[in-house]
């Protein structure tokens, strides 16, 4: 099957920007959490933070909703472990905390950010099986 026929049956994923809606770019982190950005940087290579590029620019960004004023959102690194263990790209893993789930109801972001972690990090398990 050629992939013009194959993109026309698949229903169209909507783009990751629009997907997460709001982003942080690197930069404002580092000044909203008075830290040198090198340190923004490191904590996505360290997998406490996911980013992704986007605009116009190809900015790297962070979804908002993985921050705090703080810092980095407690609950995200261990999810994201759990979610490379099942061989998830950055971008899939975003995509999958930000996409509805009926059965929780809402999306694995809002999840965690209430404080279930231990669920959404069950169903990311179960992802690799």
């Amino acid at each position: 099957m050629n992939t013009a026929a194959r993109s026309h049956d698949a229903p169209q994923e909507p783009a990751l920007e629009d997907l997460v809606g709001e982003w942080d770019f690197l930069p404002d982190l580092a000044e909203k959490w008075d830290i040198p950005v090198t340190r923004v940087h490191n904590m996505v290579g360290e997998g406490r933070l996911l980013a992704a590029r986007i605009g116009d620019r190809q900015a790297r960004a962070v979804p908002s909703l993985f921050v705090t004023e703080a810092g980095p959102l407690e609950s995200l690194k261990g999810t994201l472990s759990v979610l490379r263990d099942a061989a998830f790209t950055d971008e899939q893993a975003i995509r999958w905390l930000f996409t509805d789930d009926e059965t929780l109801p809402g999306r694995p972001v809002d999840a965690l950010r209430e404080g279930r972690k231990t669920e959404i990090r069950r169903r990311a398990q179960a992802l690799a099986w």
